[in-house]
């Protein structure tokens, strides 16, 4: 590829290229088995928080060095991606996220901790931008499809994490991470088979690529950083729910430690299930229609959360996820038709920046615990899906469809 960026255009070449199934699910497990290694940090944190003695500040802290070395990267590499494309990277990269398990295994220090962490988010920042150009690349025409496909294997990947908690690290402790050694070499090696398809596919299509005029430049990026900010919001309450729900259930409500783990694998198995059904659902309705509607449909459900309790907690959980994250790919696929011609960049911006900003929200979250209470910080989450009034100033699919035409 061309060392210098791809004009942006409104219709990519290639829209009419077959759908090829076997490269979008081989891409969705690396995918899962990625995610279920950051997984595994949220799935520590309550026995790393007793083992090292943390506070709920410190707690906050791991999930943002985890988030900022895979959000804040991801877009610098997404850019670079889109100069020139390294398919080969994401093999190396599954490898430094197992090396960063094995140090997160056996560190029995706070800052060790940290740098282990990191090495798992840098990872998942070279990682997420090329893996979602081989799922535009696989997906051919439909792209809502195979987007939903390629993120339900990353939300199945983070709903593995209350599971692994009672599973391993319940019985093997903090050493149990080393275990996930294994996961990241089989990623491994299914990225090198992926990689070896894409750099194949790339030559077959590089002589027939041109550029195509772009415009409405100046409306398409606000409409983007609009939307960057409603996912981040989102990001934000989907990080509170995972981190600090569990110890709000143990410590505020007297629910036992496994059952406080299975409410919160709930929530993230309904937000997978959402996921692969909202890729469907936005071909139908329309992606801002379903944006708008998975967010301020949730708000109904999510307002009951901090007074609900017992047996209400495991559906209201699951039924919150469900409706929160149907949008989750959709937001994907509305971004590169925003800004089409850079689908590095996008998946960077999305799936990385807006989405990792979870982890500033989870730090924002413990201050405000230690400071306030778990009380106030489930509250305050069980607010936030109101971000979705913010989507009915994004254009609407038909007026990002006219841009491109004319």
């Amino acid at each position: 590829m061309s060392a210098t960026p791809a004009p942006l255009h409104a219709s990519p070449a290639g829209n009419a290229a077959p759908t090829v199934y076997r490269m979008l699910f081989a891409i969705s497990i690396v995918h899962l088995l990625n995610d279920s290694l950051q997984a595994v940090i949220p799935a520590l944190l309550p026995i790393v928080e007793k083992n090292l003695a943390l506070t709920f500040t410190q707690v906050g802290l791991i999930l943002l060095v985890m988030n900022l070395t895979s959000s804040v990267l991801q877009p610098v590499v997404g850019y670079f991606s889109d100069r020139k494309s390294h398919p080969f990277l994401p093999p190396l990269a599954l490898l430094i996220s197992g090396l960063g398990m094995l140090a997160l295994a056996f560190a029995g220090d706070y800052y060790l901790v940290l740098m282990a962490v990191a090495c798992v988010g840098i990872g998942s920042a070279v990682f997420h931008p090329e893996a979602s150009r081989f799922a535009h690349q696989a997906s051919g025409v439909r792209r809502g499809l195979g987007q939903s496909i390629f993120q339900v294997g990353g939300n199945a990947g983070q709903a593995l994490a209350p599971l692994m908690t009672i599973l391993i690290f319940a019985n093997l402790g903090q050493t149990g991470a080393k275990w996930f050694l294994l996961p990241a070499i089989l990623a491994s090696g299914v990225l090198l088979y992926v990689a070896l398809w894409y750099r194949t596919q790339q030559r077959m299509k590089k002589a027939a690529s041109g550029p195509v005029t772009h415009n409405h430049r100046r409306k398409r990026f606000i409409a983007l950083g609009l939307l960057v900010l409603v996912v981040t919001v989102r990001s934000w309450m989907n990080a509170g729910y995972q981190s600090f729900y569990q110890f709000y259930l143990m410590y505020i409500k007297g629910v036992e430690y496994s059952h406080a783990q299975v409410v919160v694998f709930g929530f993230l198995l309904a937000g997978a299930i959402g996921t692969f059904l909202g890729g469907p659902l936005s071909d139908r309705f329309g992606k801002r229609n379903l944006l708008i509607l998975s967010t301020l449909g949730a708000f109904p459900l999510t307002i009951l959360t901090p007074y609900v309790s017992g047996i209400w907690t495991y559906p209201l959980l699951f039924l919150s996820g469900l409706i929160l994250l149907s949008s989750f790919s959709v937001t994907v696929v509305y971004a590169q038709e925003l800004l089409p011609g850079r689908i590095g960049t996008v998946s960077g911006l999305i799936t990385g920046l807006a989405f990792g900003m979870g982890g500033m929200g989870s730090l924002v979250f413990g201050y405000l615990a230690d400071m306030f209470s778990l009380t106030f910080v489930i509250t305050l989450c069980s607010l936030l899906p109101l971000v979705g009034f913010l989507g009915l100033l994004l254009p609407k699919d038909e007026t990002v469809r006219e841009w491109g035409r004319m």
